[in-house]
């Protein structure tokens, strides 16, 4: 592979404990065009020492291996490769994994069932900056916060800088965590939908946050946004095709 096509191709490591699984998804992967699997590792420590090796721009990462585990290899990897992604794999669409996996830096949460066609979208949407879950995934997320909020106690400042915010990034921020679209909060505010690309990426950057996906989180956790019962019309909005935008 020569310089100029490296820099147009994907590049995935695969974190997978079974070898069946890793073998299946990387003959998937190569398929593509611009998509290039540069190493596959067994468990969460290898996932790490090859992350740190090869500098994937997307991990695909399963929840359950031994030793260090996924989600936690996933925090690892995104505090130290901040320009890696990880999208977390798993058979078990359950709602700690997925709320553990984004508070950790996920930037996507797929059930291993996804199709062809939803894996290699998830890839590209957050090799591009998006943010994907699966949309059963993103409705269980959703209703996680009608529970009271973890206790929070490990000095991140991150749920004070609220404060910095404008009265309008406030705005925004609140119908980003309501699951509103781009387009969707530019009609509601009466405003072009690039000025809300605008206001969101402002928000990301104060808030020291990756993506969209973990601004939800902490518009919850943080009181900004609390659970209503008649969040139906925006759940909607957020679950039509699992992808939340950046």
């Amino acid at each position: 592979m020569t310089r100029s096509e490296e820099t147009n191709t994907i590049r995935v490591l695969i974190a997978d404990d079974q070898p069946l699984q890793r073998a299946g998804q990387a003959l998937i992967l190569e398929s593509a065009d611009d998509i290039h699997v540069v190493a596959e590792a067994g468990n969460g420590e290898q996932a790490i020492s090859l992350a740190r090796t090869h500098r994937p721009d997307v991990v695909l990462m399963d929840v359950r291996m031994p030793g260090i585990g996924g989600i936690e290899a996933t925090g690892i990897i995104t505090r130290d490769l901040p320009g890696t992604r990880v999208i977390v794999l798993t058979t078990f669409d359950l709602d700690e994994y997925a709320y553990e996996a984004i508070r950790a830096g996920a930037s996507g949460f797929l059930l291993k069932d996804a199709s062809l066609e939803e894996l290699m979208a998830a890839i590209h949407h957050v090799h591009a900056g998006d943010a994907v879950m699966a949309p059963s995934t993103t409705r269980r997320l959703i209703e996680h916060f009608a529970l009271p909020p973890p206790v929070v106690d490990d000095g991140d400042d991150r749920f004070r800088v609220l404060e910095d915010l404008t009265a309008r990034e406030r705005e925004v921020l609140a119908r980003v965590a309501r699951g509103l679209s781009n387009e969707a909060i530019a009609r509601d505010l009466c405003v072009a939908e690039g000025t809300v690309r605008v206001h969101v990426s402002r928000i990301l950057s104060k808030l020291g946050l990756r993506d969209r996906a973990q601004a939800v989180v902490l518009a919850y956790e943080s009181g900004l946004v609390t659970p209503r019962k008649d969040a139906g019309r925006a759940d909607r909005d957020l679950l039509r095709d699992g992808r939340v935008e950046p």
